[in-house]
């Protein structure tokens, strides 16, 4: 899966984030020169029986904040305008800081033997072979402050997975000044390189476990408030996890394996997939498990998830052809999952990003 950036028009769907809502979307877009020419959109019909039911608007149109439910947008609504810099408002401060992987006790860093590709297992397709060795890594972390922070207080902040990304902070500059969300701090988080199987993003975010949400409160947040100067929450209500493809996975993992942490998921195309390496037992199937088993057979979690899916978010087949690595299906089949438990409760609806080409379907609870 490819590593995407979040910055994307998302602003508005920042609105309510950290008062009762979630957010928006990041585009999943591919296609290299040797693959077929795609389908007209939407590539998959977004109305198929058996998805969520959702409402479609005007190609052009995205939901209002204070509207609730599932949307269909198109691929032509306008960019947030909360996206662009502008110089008639505060402007916070960001820290770039630097971790090595010698200073991590969680993740001392692996990496796929060059040149070489995953095997389908001949025993089970499932499985993907892939063969890694250990190799240190630079990860870069950004942090926003915002100016109307006042130190010595706790603030909300927003952890973003495939950092930096500087939209995110402009886009907090807009909504702070205009009080659309409170005072907060966002954290983005470089990944340690590579991906999927083998890698160390891949093991970072592919993951069925709570382990990057414990190594982001061990060894990233301290670092943040000793470099910063700042004071971050211990409210989960008041944190919030976001990331795109397998960052969007990692989001909701973050949340879901440790809820007295973060209560906030916002998943950017999700890759809800089979993707996990090494192979867990207890979770076969990686995130696909999500829907699969965890989501059904648990007790409530007060968890409040924004999800999003591209018509054609990874179209094409995965090698290991084991059914579970269709991105749309995956967001389709947790949305159920979840739209037919009690983990979450319904929140305002907030503003969908841009998905060029394609439509793209907001999935909220």
């Amino acid at each position: 899966m490819r590593t995407c950036s979040l910055s994307v028009p998302f602003a508005v769907g920042f609105l309510a984030l950290l008062y009762s809502a979630n957010v928006t979307a990041a585009p999943q877009a591919t296609a290299a020169a040797t693959r077929p020419a795609r389908p007209a959109p939407p590539a998959r019909d977004p109305n198929t029986p058996g998805y969520v039911p959702a409402k479609e608007l005007p190609d052009g149109a995205v939901p209002q904040p204070d509207m609730d439910g599932n949307f269909i947008v198109g691929p032509t609504h306008r960019r947030a305008p909360e996206m662009a810099v502008q110089e008639d408002v505060p402007h916070g401060t960001v820290f770039n800081l630097t971790m090595k992987s010698a200073d991590s006790k969680i993740y001392p860093g692996i990496a796929r033997e060059p040149g070489t590709s995953g095997a389908v297992d001949p025993a089970d397709p499932s499985k993907l072979m892939v063969s890694s060795h250990p190799a240190p890594y630079t990860r870069k972390v950004a942090v926003y402050v915002p100016k109307q922070y006042v130190p010595g207080t706790a603030a909300p902040f927003i952890v973003g997975a495939d950092g930096p990304d500087k939209s995110l902070f402009a886009a907090l500059d807009n909504l702070i000044a205009h009080r659309r969300v409170p005072v907060m701090i966002a954290i983005s988080i470089g990944n340690g390189g590579g991906d999927a199987q083998g890698s160390e993003r891949g093991l970072e975010y592919d993951t069925m476990s709570g382990l990057y949400a414990e190594f982001v409160e061990k060894e990233i947040l301290p670092l943040v408030e000793s470099q910063c100067k700042v004071q971050l929450t211990r409210d989960p209500d008041g944190r919030a996890t976001m990331g795109c493809s397998s960052g969007g996975s990692c989001a909701l993992i973050m949340a879901w394996y440790h809820p007295e942490l973060y209560h906030r998921v916002l998943a950017y195309s999700g890759t809800f997939v089979n993707q996990q390496w090494p192979s867990n037992p207890e979770t076969p199937h990686g995130a696909w498990e999500l829907h699969e088993h965890l989501i059904p057979g648990s007790p409530a979690k007060p968890l409040r998830i924004w999800m999003e899916v591209g018509d054609r978010d990874l179209l094409n087949p995965n090698v290991m052809r084991d059914n579970m690595h269709d991105w749309v299906m995956a967001n389709e089949n947790t949305a159920k999952a979840l739209a037919a438990s009690v983990l979450v409760q319904p929140e305002l609806e907030n503003e969908c990003s841009r998905l060029m080409h394609s439509s793209h379907r907001t999935v909220r609870f």
